[in-house]
């Protein structure tokens, strides 16, 4: 069984994680957090590709995903360097590929292209690019896809696509890593998305409960054989909020700090919706909890966890225990 790795979310705001940190210092504190992941067990550090806040937009700081990457890329030595995920319609793809293969070249070859068709309709419309349907936007992300891999190949892409027409679009240096920048395909669309991930993905990004990961495996098992790709070759990696305690009772009580957080800033409606997404969750419990659970989903195939500590802008004790007493279990 190949080992379990790691990744941990950079608090950027998106999920209002920042609130209360001033904005000249916000940098300071989100480094502050890589250097703990470079220096310890992560595997990697995560970025969220958005611009206005979630659950709910609010004009509280979102700090943009390719600019952290190329900082991240100046002020790390060992940890991979990851985005779950880039919207495609967010920027033109022969120019991400170019943004893209920057990065790697600054970072050493660490860079990682977490990429999907983009969903959070209130950023689209609000920067002005439209919402498209889901078809188009997975179209979109399905010729963006090859226009990347091309140009990190062959340092050129051309392609004359429905949605995308480039024509010998330079990408020059190309990235360091052999075979251009590992492709993390994220969503769990069954007809479509998944069916790109067989095409195109070294990773995906999907439903982290057992039940949900199940089912969205054997779909991506179909979909490789219908393709002719080779499933077992595709890591597969979730999502995980966590909020890690020594008992139960302190376990709820961070989860109830953590809503009435919520509550703060956002409609009471949205903060319930997001502290759902916590609630019974595989990442939420005491130490013991959270790696039987990571056990029953390593046991379904789970390869990768990626890991969001809420508060670890103001207090990394979450995110040092985890690594002290999760982590090593699966090493």
């Amino acid at each position: 069984m190949i080992r379990m790795r790691f990744g941990l979310f950079i608090p950027q705001g998106w999920r209002l994680d920042l609130v209360g940190i001033d904005p000249e210092r916000q940098w300071a504190a989100m480094h502050g957090v890589a250097q703990v992941a470079d220096t310890g067990p992560w595997d990697s550090i995560w970025v969220y590709d958005h611009f206005h806040t979630n659950p709910y937009p609010t004009d509280q700081a979102t700090h943009e995903a390719w600019a952290l990457m190329s900082a991240f890329a100046a002020t790390t030595q060992n940890v991979k360097l990851g985005q779950m995920c880039t919207a495609m319609g967010y920027r033109n793809p022969a120019y991400l590929a170019k943004v893209a293969a920057t990065v790697d070249v600054i970072s050493g070859g660490r860079a990682q292209m977490g990429i999907g068709g983009g969903w959070y309709e209130h950023e689209w419309r609000a920067y002005g690019y439209g919402f498209p349907s889901a078809g188009e936007r997975l179209g979109r992300l399905d010729e963006g896809v090859q226009i990347m891999r091309q140009a990190w190949s062959a340092g050129r892409s051309t392609l004359d696509g429905r949605y995308y027409q480039v024509d010998g679009a330079i990408c020059e240096p190309k990235p360091l890593q052999p075979g251009g920048i590992p492709l993390w395909i994220a969503g769990g669309g069954e007809k479509k998305t998944l069916r790109i991930a067989a095409k195109h993905a070294q990773y995906t990004n999907f439903d982290g409960t057992p039940e949900g990961f199940a089912h969205k495996s054997e779909i991506l098992r179909q979909h490789c054989a219908e393709v002719g790709t080779d499933f077992t070759a595709i890591t597969r990696s979730a999502n995980y909020n966590i909020m890690i305690e020594s008992t139960e009772e302190q376990v709820q009580a961070r989860v109830d700090a953590h809503l009435a957080h919520l509550r703060a800033h956002v409609p009471e409606e949205a903060a319930e919706r997001e502290i759902g997404s916590y609630r019974g969750m595989p990442g939420v419990g005491t130490p013991e909890q959270i790696v039987a659970n990571l056990r029953r989903l390593e046991a379904l195939g789970l390869g990768y966890v990626i890991c969001y500590f809420p508060d670890a802008a103001h207090d990394l004790s979450g995110v040092e225990r985890f690594a002290r007493e999760v982590i090593p279990q699966f090493s």
